[in-house]
């Protein structure tokens, strides 16, 4: 990274939406600014963004028919507000990575391989391949680092991966991976920097609880389990998400609702979830105000909060017991009372929690008293990629101050 001011761009690409940052590589990194292009094919397209401070700045709009078109755009707003050739590297979260077990610089190879798995992850995959491919495309010189949201979950013991259907289908890859992968492995490292010892010696349980939502097993500082499998529809209960059900269910439907696979697929990603339950919002936060009064939003809190705990006690089990809990990602972060719930009579697995500083999305939220510590972490995935990239091109520039 000879340039003057070098700095690293990130790319998080979504089904409808790109989110991007900007780092000036140093010790520590240090995020120039952040922003969102979303409802990218749809209309009312923007692009807004926050400036080193964080604050908001004026947004504009565009028509973005798809990942492509709106990726050229950023490119073009990018190289008109910044200098573009001191962008060393352009870091993409990728969701699906099958083997891969860490970040990787991208290639022919890798790009054809990507879109050979794209049927693995048709939400995602294809999307991001377009922006890698935008970007190449633009600046072929660039370089370009794939970090997998799958990879940290590649230390999963064999029987956590396995599915228990017909074993020719575990030869075609077809099995459980994990995802929010990249949020997991900054939780780890903030751990790890906050010197909790579980982080490397420990049992610890990660609570990613967004729009997307899962948790994570690690011990030893390595993923044991996770709750999501061979897609991120699995595992619990999410804002639009079905998480696991009965296999059976889709031949019923298709049987009595004469529901066609695909039909199937966008009911329990799109339709599924604290949407479908509560039939009001996919939002927890409209939820939680609507509940008192409304037995359906009150029912979709319940098993949203239900079913965590189910969760946490099976990789409880699974761990042999329990050191940290970590609460992360948009509700993990900012609602008190969803925490206090999920945690309420898990008193046997030494969690206690400290009311006041619940309620204070205090950085530890267990008494002192408790044997299991509980704490808050707000994740930051940009910033993990940009590490990820400084790491695979300069061995050394990050260290784990920033």
């Amino acid at each position: 990274m000879k340039t003057a001011n070098p700095r690293i761009l990130t790319i998080n690409g979504g089904s409808s939406s790109i989110k991007f940052a900007l780092y000036q590589v140093g010790e520590p990194l240090k995020r120039n600014l952040s922003g969102k292009i979303d409802r990218i094919g749809l209309s009312g397209t923007n692009l807004t963004f926050h400036d080193a401070d964080g604050k908001p700045q004026a947004s504009r709009k565009l028509i973005a028919a798809d990942h492509k078109s709106a990726a050229n755009f950023l490119i073009d707003w990018l190289e008109e507000k910044y200098d573009f050739k001191t962008i060393q590297a352009v870091g993409h979260r990728v969701v699906h990575g099958m083997k891969h077990i860490a970040p990787e610089i991208v290639t022919q190879d890798l790009l054809d391989e990507l879109h050979r798995i794209s049927p693995y992850d048709p939400d995602h995959l294809p999307r991001e391949i377009e922006l890698i491919e935008a970007f190449r495309q633009r600046h072929p010189k660039l370089p370009q680092v794939a970090c997998f949201d799958t990879a940290f979950h590649q230390t999963m013991p064999r029987v956590a991966k396995l599915l228990p259907i017909p074993r020719r289908f575990d030869a075609k890859g077809i099995q459980r991976y994990g995802f929010h992968g990249l949020s997991y492995a900054y939780l780890m490292e903030e751990l790890a920097r906050l010197g909790d010892p579980a982080a490397k010696t420990g049992r610890v349980i990660l609570a990613h609880l967004g729009n997307g939502a899962s948790l994570a097993a690690v011990r030893d500082g390595k993923s044991m389990d996770t709750s999501m499998g061979f897609t991120p529809t699995a595992g619990l209960v999410m804002s639009t998400r079905s998480g696991d059900l009965d296999p059976g269910l889709a031949p019923y439907l298709e049987r009595t609702e004469q529901m066609t696979t695909k039909q199937f697929y966008e009911m329990v990603n799109h339709e599924s979830g604290l949407l479908g339950v509560s039939e009001i919002s996919s939002d927890m936060r409209d939820l939680l105000t609507r509940e008192a009064g409304d037995v359906r939003a009150a029912e979709a809190v319940a098993l949203f909060c239900y079913q965590a705990k189910k969760w946490i006690g099976s990789f409880a089990a699974a761990l042999g017991g329990l050191d940290t809990l970590v609460f992360s990602a948009g509700i993990g972060e900012n609602c008190p009372s969803i925490r206090a719930r999920i945690c309420n009579g898990l008193n046997f697995l030494g969690i206690e929690l400290n009311e006041s500083r619940n309620t204070e999305n205090a950085p530890v939220i267990s008494t002192n008293a408790s044997r299991a510590t509980v704490r808050v972490i707000r994740t930051d995935e940009e910033l993990m990629i940009a590490r990820s990239v400084c790491r695979i091109l300069e061995p050394g520039a990050v260290n784990k101050k920033d």
